[in-house]
């Protein structure tokens, strides 16, 4: 078979060099046993390969000529709730902060934020240095231009690979790190309850019919471990995701923290919601030229693959890294709680496209349109 691409390849040569073993089962319940790597593995090579990974290369992936939207890319009420955040924490600590947007896209969010601080308060700039950490070179560049398109004149975003990140000091600072859609990123580990007994889904190459999927044994011990913990028990054939992926960088974040708050905004459930019998397959997802579809074995290194974050498995992971959960809302309510309501104007103007039209209607959106706003959740860790 032709590869379709140069991480195709990549891919299927290392299946060919595993010491890993799965159990392909064919269409007529014939089954035979092939080389293979498990399913996180093939998520991390198709999103972070150095050198072809979805993440890592390629065009802009966010926005009207990328793959898809991200919640930031509606109006600036978000940016200005979170800016308004920003500084009730700052004065709490009565310090200046880090502000930190970990996988910070085009750098969007960071500048709305940025602009809107300067108009809620003088004393902005003093108060917060915005660092963009961001590892897709395209995206890094227009993030360089965020800034500077929305006027903020003086206000400079330090720029990082999340690599560099860690060896920098900013994280043993008081700070608040933005994970805006970072979570459902991470790479996951797939698992289906298969004759009673818990199996890993892996990866294998076929001559004929490219990439399939097998059925492996576990191959992170923590697996069981973390299902139990979170009360998860998967019916007969269910699917679902585990995200060792983010347990990894929360653990990375908690070492090194001192004093802070990350603030996790992404679309996700609790664990009865997460293992519901209504996700027999999951929720892992795909996303192309905003079109959705379930296969991950196509479009290599060229689509998104995403899964909801399991809030549940992040809630305990979070607290075994060292930090305490300080709140857990939907987007909603946490607009809400954070005076969203305020930022509405009474305005006597009838033109639809002026600031205060457009600003009521950005807020109307992200409260009553599509439940982006209870789809979205947000959880907020505190450390310090």
């Amino acid at each position: 078979m032709m590869m379709e691409n140069e991480l195709a390849a990549s891919i299927a040569e290392k299946i060919a060099g595993a010491k890993t073993y799965g159990k392909f089962v064919d269409e007529a319940g014939g089954w035979s046993s092939v080389k293979c790597i498990s399913f996180f593995q093939y998520m991390q090579a198709c999103l972070y390969d150095p050198q072809y990974g979805y993440y890592l290369s390629g065009p802009i992936r966010v926005g009207k000529e990328g793959d898809f939207y991200t919640s930031s890319g509606i109006g600036q009420v978000l940016a200005e709730v979170l800016a308004k955040y920003a500084l009730d924490y700052a004065a709490l600590v009565d310090k200046p902060l880090k502000l930190i947007e970990w996988g910070a896209g085009t750098g969007r969010l960071s500048a709305q934020i940025a602009a809107a601080g300067c108009e809620r308060d003088l004393d902005w700039k003093r108060k917060m240095q915005p660092i963009l950490i961001e590892d897709h070179p395209a995206h890094a560049e227009a993030a360089r231009h965020a800034f500077a398109d929305l006027s903020l004149s003086g206000e400079e975003p330090l720029l990082s690979s999340s690599d560099d990140a860690w060896g920098e000091t900013w994280l043993k600072q008081p700070t608040i790190v933005l994970a805006n859609e970072l979570f459902d990123a991470f790479p996951v580990h797939r698992v289906q309850l298969v004759n009673g007994e818990l199996m890993e889904l892996g990866v294998a190459y076929h001559d004929e019919r490219g990439f399939v999927e097998v059925q492996m044994p576990l191959t992170d011990t923590r697996i069981t471990n973390w299902l139990n913990r979170d009360h998860i028990q998967l019916l007969e054939g269910q699917q679902t995701e585990v995200h060792a992926g983010a347990v990894d960088f929360l653990n990375k974040l908690g070492a090194v923290m001192t004093r802070g708050r990350v603030v996790i905004i992404d679309y996700g459930h609790k664990a009865e919601e997460y293992a519901a019998e209504h996700r027999m397959l999951g929720t892992l997802m795909c996303y192309s030229r905003h079109q959705t579809n379930t296969n991950p074995y196509s479009r290599i290194g060229e689509q998104d693959i995403t899964s909801h974050v399991p809030f549940t498995f992040i809630h305990h992971s979070a607290e075994e890294s060292g930090f305490r959960v300080a709140s857990y809302m939907t987007q909603k309510q946490f607009l809400i709680e954070h005076g969203v309501m305020d930022m509405l104007q009474n305005h006597n103007s009838t033109d639809p496209f002026s600031k205060e039209a457009r600003r009521n209607r950005a807020i109307r959106q992200l409260l009553l349109s599509d439940q982006m706003s209870e789809t979205f959740k947000v959880m907020v860790l505190e450390k310090g």
